[in-house]
């Protein structure tokens, strides 16, 4: 039995506090099944305390110059690379992911966001325009309450709060209650960096109730979150009710689409990682593989092949590619999509399901073939390692079928002309497109069309997010 981390309380107006609420919940680690640590089960009138911290915090944070906030973020960005091994370590523990990728991953994409923002907000132009006899100046929005997901439980943080600290923003953040460990470091961090008092609240809890009450909160004037499409439209609801500003960033079922004129045996490789990445709990995982039809059983038999490769293992495991889910939900989840995907008439070229390990929310690299647009692991998120290969007649219709969801957050292109993967790459409706593998660019922006959300993070596109815009007439 591990020793319990106790981190039961939460953080308001720049001191840890007990919650108003006695619940507590467990953490668990997807590896061993155990309990690793407590978190508070938060409630409304902690929403309360904490948005009122942040309300009186906002007039002297926004007041501060770019230069000035950039100081204080840039003591955060210091701090945390200081501690970018201890953060890596949690991490992995507390959601599964390898370390070496937890490390390139769930932490140096989050670590280079926060050094971004911090050099971001010394350099961004607040009153930058003139219409006429119009100056147009952009103003913080004002507390933000942002509400983050466990499969990349700092990076979707940092992406919001340092965002909105940067702009001149307070924040009230519900971290994930899954995966939470990792944000409890970060606040304390920007503790030890003497980030003021009131500008970076956190109470944890579950979506149902803190959610809730940061969505439809009088005094908090955004909403920024990011997790299933389903609760997005709860929360776009709830937040309506005071007309609040709202920024989602939702779920996707992305395609990739590899022309005929394209190196199959390199295009399905890299297919596969980006669908494989965190065990296919992300996002923008390019989870259907369009290919010619006449190259299904080929694609199929590449993909299986790489797949193979994808040792299944304990995260500290130097030889582990793909870690644990994060819990006994995800696992049961992406277990049922399988047994459809089968049920339904898919080819399954390679079965994840059994993976011969006693404990853990393990599943292997699991590879569809033949998968017609109608079946369900076409159409639904399944946020796991499986990969649905299905055939196109022509470009035309590959883009009709990369088209044809609800979803619309990433995407890929491969063929042997640039030119022409560019030209299929702006017809798909989709907020992002990889280009013969083009690698994840952490300053671009993100976001999603359709069902995949509203808004866009990252970068100056994230910044201004969480910015108004305000004529003055002279």
């Amino acid at each position: 039995m591990t020793d319990v981390l106790d981190r039961s309380k939460i953080y308001i107006d720049g001191t840890w506090v007990d919650s108003d609420g006695t619940g507590r919940i467990d953490v668990i680690d997807p590896a061993s099944e155990e309990i690793i640590a407590v978190v508070a089960e938060g409630t409304a009138s902690d929403v309360d305390r904490a948005t009122a911290a942040a309300r009186a915090a906002f007039p002297a944070w926004s007041a501060l110059t770019g230069a000035e906030r950039s100081a204080y973020l840039g003591k955060v960005a210091a701090l945390a690379a200081d501690r970018a091994g201890e953060l890596t370590q949690l991490v992995s523990r507390d959601m599964g992911m390898p370390l070496k990728l937890a490390a390139a991953v769930q932490i140096g994409m989050p670590l280079s966001n926060i050094a971004a923002y911090a050099t971001l907000a010394g350099e961004y132009d607040f009153d930058d325009r003139e219409i006429g006899n119009a100056l147009v100046v952009r103003e913080p929005v004002g507390v933000v309450g942002a509400i983050t997901p466990w499969n990349y439980p700092l990076h979707q943080v940092v992406l919001k709060v340092f965002a909105a600290l940067a702009a001149g923003c307070t924040v009230v953040l519900k971290p994930t209650e899954v995966a939470p460990l990792v944000t409890y470091a970060l606040v304390d961090i920007c503790d030890d960096a003497g980030l003021p008092a009131g500008v970076f609240n956190l109470v944890s809890g579950y979506g149902p109730v803190v959610g809730e009450a940061i969505a439809a909160h009088p005094d908090i004037d955004m909403v920024s979150f990011t997790g299933s499409t389903r609760a997005g439209k709860r929360v776009a609801a709830v937040a309506a009710e005071t007309v609040k500003k709202v920024a989602l960033e939702l779920g996707g079922k992305s395609a990739n689409i590899i022309l005929d004129d394209a190196d199959l045996a390199a295009a399905v490789t890299e297919g596969v990682s980006k669908c494989f990445l965190n065990s296919g709990q992300t996002c923008t995982a390019l989870t259907r593989m369009l290919v010619p039809a006449d190259r299904l059983a080929e694609a199929a038999e590449l993909a299986a092949k790489v797949a193979q490769a994808y040792t299944v293992g304990h995260p500290s495991d130097p030889a582990s590619k793909l870690g644990p889910l994060v819990n006994a939900t995800q696992l049961a989840r992406v277990r049922s999509y399988i047994d459809k995907g089968a049920e339904e008439g898919a080819d399954l070229v390679l079965d994840g399901r059994d993976t011969g390990l006693a404990t853990g929310y393990f599943v292997g690299p699991t590879v569809f073939g033949n998968v017609t647009e109608d079946m369900t692991i076409a159409r639904e998120e399944i946020f796991g390692p499986v990969l649905s290969i299905l055939g196109y007649r022509d470009e035309d219709d590959a883009v009709r079928i990369a088209n044809d969801s609800e979803y619309g957050l990433s995407g890929g292109v491969w063929s042997g002309d640039r030119d022409r993967a560019e030209r299929v790459a702006r017809r798909m409706r989709t907020g992002q497109v990889y280009i013969n593998g083009g690698a994840f660019n952490t300053e671009a922006p993100f976001g999603g069309y359709k069902q995949s959300g509203l808004g866009r993070e990252a970068g100056v596109f994230g910044l201004e997010e969480f910015l108004e815009i305000k004529s003055i007439l002279r």
